[in-house]
């Protein structure tokens, strides 16, 4: 089993967990650890905090591990998971 934890910032929880379930996972709990299988990788959202840069600048920041059984299915997965993270600003 291969494993990698990440963190994205400014990315609604909720949202994050909808991405593992449009990669094909199904949600096992519905509390932290939030967890979603696949049949060849899982995923987990681990925790969530706020994170203050300044007195009005806060973002939440959410921990997340990646499972899958070998090295190159894990990069697939992450690649396209971050596919679905990304923001274009404007």
């Amino acid at each position: 089993m291969e494993m990698k934890d990440l963190e994205f910032r400014g990315i609604n929880r909720k949202h994050l967990g909808m991405y593992f379930e449009e990669l094909g996972a199904t949600l096992v709990t519905d509390t932290f650890p939030y967890t979603y299988k696949a049949e060849e990788w899982s995923g987990q959202i681990l925790a969530e905090e706020e994170i203050a840069f300044t007195s009005v600048f806060k973002v939440n920041s959410v921990q997340i591990r990646f499972i899958a059984n070998n090295e190159n299915e894990l990069e697939e997965l992450i690649k396209n998971y971050r596919y679905k993270t990304t923001r274009i600003g404007g």
